[in-house]
């Protein structure tokens, strides 16, 4: 059968005649149903795309330097070339000499004495005469105005006396150096005092008290 045979053969035309009204009845029924506004509402969603970067891989390393050449050394020069010489030097012998090696023992250093420490300086010298805070009191008698300074009509004096003080601070001597008026309260001074004692000082010592002396009214 030829080509011309083949669309001259109408079975072929109804086929094609079918399907053409079948596409058509279905768009006419998509219509009327409402499928088509739904596909067309699918068709109009939007679309979203998400670019993905692309990884690139990390750069090559850099390739090592290349190898450095080092220059060829030179080879060394030939060795001079030395003639022997054409006379025999003559060969002189020294005869074996034995030389004493005496050491000298080196000279003694000096010794350095230290010089001695000095001495502690003397304490400082105690007074010929002590008085006022450079005396101790441990115990004293009382003195008693005199009755006949009472009598003469005299109301007060004062006495300057040094007292002679033993190791133990007990008074061994009495004198009066100065009295005002004169006379008047030397014996009571002297009587009080020496029942005095200070304090032991392990060495005997002068002392000076000045007393002064007033009439209380009563």
């Amino acid at each position: 059968m030829d080509f011309a045979r083949q669309q001259r053969d109408p079975a072929r035309h109804v086929i094609g005649l079918a399907v053409v009204v079948l596409v058509h009845a279905f768009v006419v029924y998509a219509l009327m149903t409402g499928l088509a506004m739904k596909v067309v509402k699918v068709i109009q969603k939007p679309l979203s795309a998400t670019i993905i970067d692309e990884v690139k891989p990390p750069p090559p390393p850099p390739p090592p330097p290349p190898p450095r050449k080092e220059a060829p050394k030179p080879p060394p020069p030939p060795p001079e070339y030395v003639p022997p010489p054409d006379i025999a030097l003559p060969t002189i012998t020294s005869a074996n000499t034995i030389t004493a090696v005496t050491s000298t023992p080196p000279a003694p250093q000096p010794q350095v004495i230290a010089p001695p420490a000095p001495p502690p300086p003397p304490p400082p010298p105690k007074p010929a005469v002590r008085k006022g805070a450079q005396l101790v009191i441990v115990e004293r008698e009382e003195m008693v105005f005199p009755r006949e300074a009472i009598r003469a009509g005299i109301e007060k004096g004062a006495v300057v006396a040094r007292l002679r003080i033993d190791e133990k601070g007990n008074v061994t001597d009495v004198q009066i150096m100065s009295a005002n008026p004169p006379g008047v309260f030397d014996r009571e001074v002297k009587r009080a005092l020496e029942k005095w004692k200070f304090k032991a000082d392990g060495e005997k010592y002068v002392a000076e008290i000045n007393i002064d002396f007033a009439l209380k009214e009563e």
